[in-house]
This record gives structure tokens, sequence and C-alpha cells, in this order.
């Protein structure tokens, strides 16, 4: 007999050609199986005492059972195998407590206490054996519209600040509706909770609506005091879910499968956003969410695996007429305190220790300050002096030009100015002031050197107009001193306005103290 048992099929056919007399030879040839094993099975019928009759009309099921076609697995009995199994459950218990103790650890002190037990690959067997019982899977139907999951991902995006160079991370948020699997992915400042009830804000305005709840795992700006049965969620975020109508829910502690759902949108987002940004640059977290929001859309319209629609397809159909509608302004957090204006014209706000500029004229007033997470505003009295963009950045400075006195101004402008500034405005004026410029700049050991002359000689070209300059420019290219002060004598004296006669050839001039030929005559 084959060691393959024959599908019930098969034998239901042999025993139909075996009821109606058909030989052994002719089955054969019918069903292409060995008359070896035809001859088996005949044995087993024949040894069953019933007829091929009863016998067709028994259930597949109870026709393996009756004529033994199945073998029971034999219980294993082996001494070692029954107390490691004993042990397994054990040892798994003390690992996931305890992160120093290793699988080799454990089994070191398995082998001392039974020599006669299996070796280290045996052992890391059952290991495997037991997780893959204990960490079965259970699979959830999702509601639409009935909850979003959120959390942040455990990798963090960058962009450069111009000014430093720095490279500044940006921890992200993502925000995850579980029933059509669309996604939200921001990068934030920073991950407070002022941060994250903006994200929640930029979230909801994305989908377009509000679902009737929201899951985090336990993080500290998401729970205030953790229970696996109550817990205490900070009153801010009380605030921001009695404004939009949506219930609050946490994942059990150390239960990140509570919230699958997002945990998978963050592999997710690893492979289809940081991946293809990975080669790019960015100067600004605004710059960096753009790009963030454009790989997204381009996700939600790929299809899903062996499905023939998109996330964006299922959640504009399905999904999004669900959502209850948003409330009619957006949950903002603001604060308020009290500054003096220091004498370099800014206050401080003191959370993120970041310097904001007001007019000048506001010296040693006493203002308050209202903040967002987005906006710092200044108000002297009732009237508001000045509004910023808000700026995370300690110890840093957030100045604009309109409120500096008339000479600070100067003096920034001056500081702004390079070589690209001073080279363009030779090139405006004509070839031979760009070639004088280059050359004064070539002259001098590192090119800020050459900055002041630059200057002094743009305040001559508007002292003197722009034509004289360039004349004076020609006239100076000819020497071999390039300074401010060759094009000052130049001007002063005139002399761009002599005119030269290039295809003369050069004499000295006539005068009193010239000797003529005679004067050598040697005799």
């Amino acid at each position: 007999m084959a060691n393959k048992l024959l599908s019930m099929h098969k034998v239901r056919q042999i025993l139909l050609f075996l009821k109606q007399g058909a030989s052994q030879r002719s089955i054969e040839k019918e069903v292409k199986i060995n008359r070896r094993t035809i001859a088996v099975y005949l044995q087993k019928f024949m040894e069953s005492g019933k007829g091929f009759d009863e016998l067709l009309k028994l259930s597949d099921q109870q026709l393996e059972e009756f004529l033994s076609l199945i073998k029971p697995i034999p219980e294993d009995t082996d001494p070692r195998k029954m107390e490691l199994k004993a042990l397994i459950a054990g040892y798994t218990a003390e690992m996931a407590a305890n992160s120093n103790i290793t699988r080799l650890l454990l089994w070191e002190e398995y082998i001392r206490k039974y020599p006669h037990g299996f070796k280290y690959s045996r052992f890391c067997d059952f290991f495997t054996d037991h997780a893959k019982v204990n960490n079965a899977v259970m699979h959830f139907e999702h509601d639409p519209a009935k909850m979003l999951q959120v959390d942040f991902a455990g990798d963090k995006l960058h962009y450069t600040d111009r000014s430093t160079g720095e490279l500044i991370e940006c921890p992200v948020f993502i925000g995850v509706l579980p029933f059509s699997n669309f996604d939200y992915v921001e990068a934030l400042h920073d991950a407070t909770l002022p941060q994250v009830l903006k994200a929640l804000n930029n979230l909801l305005d994305y989908i377009g609506g509000v679902p009737l709840s929201v899951k985090s795992d336990n993080m500290r700006q998401w729970v205030s005091k953790s229970c696996k049965y109550e817990p205490t969620f900070p009153a801010m975020l009380e605030q921001w879910a009695g404004h939009n109508h949506i219930a609050l829910l946490a994942a059990r502690p150390y239960r990140p499968r509570d919230k699958p759902s997002v945990e998978n949108g963050v592999v997710i987002a690893y492979r289809r956003i940081y991946a293809q940004l990975r080669n790019e640059s960015f100067y600004s977290l605004a710059e960096l969410n753009k790009a963030i929001r454009e790989k997204l859309a381009l996700h939600h319209q790929v299809n899903f695996q062996k499905k023939t629609f998109s996330r964006l397809e299922l959640f504009n159909a399905k999904e999004k007429p669900l959502l209850q509608s948003l409330p009619t302004s957006a949950y903002y957090i603001r604060h308020y305190t009290k500054a003096k204006v220091q004498k370099n014209y800014h206050v401080v706000v003191g959370e993120d220790w970041h310097f904001y500029s007001v007019p000048y004229r506001f010296i040693g007033k006493d203002v308050r300050i209202i903040y967002c997470a987005d906006h710092v505003e200044v108000y002297y009295g009732t009237l508001r002096i000045a509004l910023h963009t808000r700026n995370f950045t300690s110890h840093g400075y957030t100045t604009d030009k309109e409120h500096m006195p008339e000479n600070h101004r100067a003096i920034l402008a001056h500081k702004g100015w390079n070589v690209d500034y001073y080279l363009q405005q030779a090139t405006e004026n004509g070839l031979a002031t760009l070639e004088f410029f280059k050359k004064v700049m070539e002259n001098k050991l590192i090119v800020d050197q050459s900055y002041a002359a630059c200057t002094g000689l743009l305040r001559l070209m508007k002292q003197y107009g722009g034509p004289r300059m360039e004349n004076a420019c020609k006239r100076a290219l000819k020497g071999y001193r390039f300074s401010y002060t060759t094009i000052k004598n130049i001007l002063e004296k005139n002399m761009d306005k002599l005119e030269e006669d290039e295809s003369a050839e050069f004499r000295i001039p006539k005068h009193a103290n010239l000797r003529g030929p005679e004067t050598y005559n040697i005799n």
C-alpha cells in the first residue's frame, strides 16, 4: 500500500466498482490506482463485516474511522520532553519579566539539573513551539467611523536649521482609522501635549470629520494615571475630547496589540514615507510636512494587496459619510503671561525661553503675551503690537525688521551684504565696474576684508553717478592698484572725464631739466 492515503473520492470509486462486480484489473485502469493498493482496500472492506452498500452510505468521516484509514497520533511519552514541557511556560514568563535572562542561561541551569536533557538547539525549538501556540493572533472586524487609533513612530524625521546648520529631530505623530486603514502622518516640534492636540486638530481636519472614539497607548501625554479599567486622562485632553464630542480610550499598559492598526500604520509609514524621503533635505518643519503629505496622498491611492480598491476609495465610500461633523471652530490652547520689554526691544516666552521682538518705542513697558501652539501675540493694553509665528528654539530670537530703529536696520542690512550682493550691484553699473570689484576682492587675504572697500565704492557710485563710476573703473583697470582710494582720487580730480588716445605713442613731456644728445657728445 502506498504511504499516502487515498482520497475519499477514490475510495468511494473503488467501492462502486466492487459493488458492480468489476475485476481489480479493470478497476486499476479506471481509477489509475495500483492493483496491490486496491487489494489492500478490498481486504479492509471485507474485514469490516459490512456490505458495499452499507459502506457507501457512511459519511467520509465515518468511513475513515470505520476502516481505520487515519492512524491516531501516538502520545509522546519521552520523559525528557515531558520534563521540559512542564518547565517551558515558567522559563518564558521568567524571560518576559527580566530582560537580562537569556535562553542560554536557562539552558545552562536546565542541563545542570537534568544532565541527560536536550542540547541547546533542541531546547530553543521548544521555546519556538511554545510561542507559536501561545501567541495566536485574533482577527477583529472594525465598524466604520467608530474608532481612531493614534501613536508616535519610534524613529524620528529631521530637518536642517539654516541659521545654525543643526539637524533638528522631529517626533512623528501617526493616526489610523482601522476600518479603511486611512492614515495621517505629521512631524511635530516636540511630543508635548499641546503639540499632540495640534496634530489631532489637523488630523480631524484632514479626514473631514470626527470618529466616535480615539485610542492610544499609555504615553504620558495621553494618560496621567494608568489603570487597566479606568485610566485617568489629562484635563486638557478631556477638554479637547469634549469640544469635539469624541470618547477617549487607552490601551492596556504594555499591550501594543490593543491598537494593532496604528502599529501597522507605523510600519507602513517607514516604508512608504520615511524610505522615500531618506535622500531629501528639508530646511523647515513646514517643508518636511509638505513632503510627508505628498507621499501620504500617493500611498492612499495605491490599491490594497489582492484587492481592486484603495484606502482612499474605501474611506470616501463607506467611512467618511458616517463621521460626525467637525465643530465650528478647532480647539486651541491659549496661554497668558506678562513681561517687560527689554532694552533690545524683545520679550521672552519662558516656556520655550525664546525671544520675540516688539516695536522699539515700547522698551521698558509692561506687556501681555498670549500664545498657542502656532502663534505668539503681544499686547500693550488692548493694542496688539506684535504677532509672530511661534518658534521653539531655546535662547533663540525672532525679530521683525519693522520693530527695529533706523540705525539698527542699516546695520542689519550691511551685515546681510555678501559677495553676490556687491557683484550684482557692480554688474548693474557696467562691465568695467564688475571687473574692478572682482580685482578688489582678489587682492585681499579673505574676501570679508574687501567688504568695507566695496561699500565705499558703492557710495562713490551713488555720489558721482553710474557713468562716471564706469569710466573711473576703466581708467583704474589700466593700473596695478585696485582699491577704494584709487577710484576716489580719479573721481575727485575728474580724471575719468579725460579723453585718452590709446593709439598715440607715449612720450616724455618736454621740460627744462631734459638734456639733449649734445650733452653726451664724447670726443
